[in-house]
């Protein structure tokens, strides 16, 4: 599946799409809430501007780009609501068989399955469609959410670099994650 389609995903209850300027509002809400962007690479607050300049980048972004970070909106299928997060992946830069992984969900719809189920049908679109050899995810060791997210999704823990990052004005330590496309299920 290696064309220019936009990237369409869904699961049993969520959508993944590209993004829309009708997003802006609530993606620059969610990451503006500091529970949401502690874990995160971008500080608060997310203004609609940074959010709107996003959404413009993102347009413009191949679907299946190399060495770049391809975000999806996540949104609910049965539901005419904002956005509830996003999903993104990108192809590394030194083996384009082999992804990263990330997500972000709005504080509001954590805790209900959702991340889970947008990582899964993610992964899904990576080892069957794009055909990846490996998927990898890095999170906070502090971010326990994110950990078991990862593990439930079958994904293995690989290594803990302790105190690698220089993170928001912190040594942190991170986890990293991945999976083989044999070991997807």
């Amino acid at each position: 599946m290696e064309n220019d389609a936009p990237i369409m995903l869904e699961s049993r209850r969520l959508r993944l799409r590209p993004f829309t300027t009708a997003d802006i509002p609530a993606f620059a809400a969610y990451r503006s809430d500091p529970l949401v962007a502690r874990f995160q690479g971008w500080e608060t607050p997310y203004t609609l501007a940074m959010a709107t300049q996003f959404v413009a980048e993102m347009a413009t972004m191949p679907p299946i780009p190399h060495g770049e970070w391809y975000q999806l909106a996540i949104e609910l299928k049965d539901v005419h609501a904002p956005i509830i997060g996003d999903c993104a992946f990108h192809r590394l830069l030194e083996d384009a068989r082999q992804a990263e992984i990330g997500f972000t969900l709005a504080r509001t719809h954590q805790g209900q399955g959702y991340a889970t189920e947008a990582v899964r049908r993610l992964l899904a679109h990576l080892f069957t469609d794009l055909k990846l050899h490996r998927v990898r995810a890095i999170c906070d060791v502090e971010n326990t959410g994110s950990s078991r997210l990862l593990e439930r999704v079958g994904m293995r823990r690989e290594a803990c670099f302790v105190q690698s990052a220089w993170f928001k004005g912190r040594w942190s330590s991170e986890y990293w994650y991945a999976m083989l496309a044999s070991e997807f299920r």
